[in-house]
């Protein structure tokens, strides 16, 4: 197991390793001793690999984990520790979920398969980051709005409620030269062609005012940024759209309005991976990276024990 005592739900409470002598435990200060602790699992065989954080806890531990399993990675079980824990969200992880309960369901319980985004900037070619959610332009503005709502005390749902809504009153109320509504510059390229993203007309087309990404099928309060869209790697990308536009991403979230997406700004699309040329920051799993040419596709499917 990697515990991360600075998780959010972790800080308050000594995780009480007595109760579990037969599991390996590491509490890694830094990424280097998070590298030597999964080495030394994979050294040991490990038949399961338990993360006890958020979801920055768990890019970590996928990240660090691409070159020492490669492709042939142990089940995985996930406490959900964190801020906002969007991947047990998908995974359906009750919240009081602990370390007894992961370890019965290893042998009774279910396993759901996901692939997470292998994300590689062109200036770190050997340094792929593993993550499941990605984000640019005002995506990064909702992020660092998150942030500080975490700082007020506000967490989980909540938090993807309230920065959704700032964001969206932005969106219908700003001006045009408004950070929120001018988005980022940014060059995206799909699948292995790198062909040029496609462009609705509305605004710069140098510009996007949102792109988001993601590998996980389910989301918070039934949201379907991706419409129909399921399984695989798939992306939303708004255009610099109208304000009359905006006043239907509520529908659009609930996959109640279909047609003419990419007419008013609204891009729904599934890619084996894309590129991404940004001169702004990328979020991803809540951590900011900065701007750079970036290659996304999918990496190693993994099974995650669930209840």
């Amino acid at each position: 197991m990697i515990y991360n005592p600075r998780s959010h739900r972790n800080i308050r409470g000594n995780f009480e390793f007595s109760l579990c002598p037969n599991v390996l435990t590491a509490q890694p200060d830094s990424l280097a001793q998070l590298t030597t602790a999964m080495s030394e699992f994979a050294e040991k065989g490990i038949h399961l690999l338990v993360i006890c954080g958020g979801d920055g806890t768990v890019r970590d531990v996928l990240t660090c984990g691409l070159e020492i399993f490669g492709d042939d990675w142990p089940a995985i079980a996930v406490l959900p520790r964190g801020k906002t824990n969007a991947l047990s969200v998908d995974l359906a992880i009750p919240r009081n979920w602990g370390l007894q309960d992961a370890l019965a369901a290893l042998d009774h319980g279910k396993r759901v398969y996901r692939c997470p985004m292998k994300v590689t900037a062109v200036s770190e070619p050997g340094k792929p980051i593993a993550g499941f959610i990605l984000g640019a332009g005002a995506f990064t503005k909702a992020t660092h709005a998150g942030q500080r709502a975490h700082k007020l005390g506000a967490f989980g749902s909540i938090v993807v409620g309230v920065t959704g809504m700032w964001t969206l009153m932005q969106f219908m109320f700003a001006a045009r030269g408004n950070a929120w509504r001018r988005g980022a510059r940014m060059r995206i390229g799909l699948g292995n062609t790198d062909k040029p993203m496609g462009y609705s007309g509305k605004g710069d087309p140098s510009m996007r005012q949102l792109l988001f990404a993601s590998t996980l099928e389910r989301f918070p309060a039934g949201m379907r940024p991706f419409g129909a869209l399921k399984t695989g790697l798939k992306l939303v990308i708004i255009d610099q759209i109208s304000r009359r536009a905006a006043m239907m991403i509520p529908i659009v979230l609930m996959s109640k309005l279909k047609f003419r997406l990419r007419q008013r700004g609204i891009h729904q699309l599934l890619t084996t991976q894309f590129s991404l040329s940004i001169d702004d920051e990328v979020i991803l799993d809540g951590e900011a990276f900065p701007s750079d040419d970036y290659r996304i596709e999918e990496g190693p499917e993994l099974a995650f024990i669930v209840p």
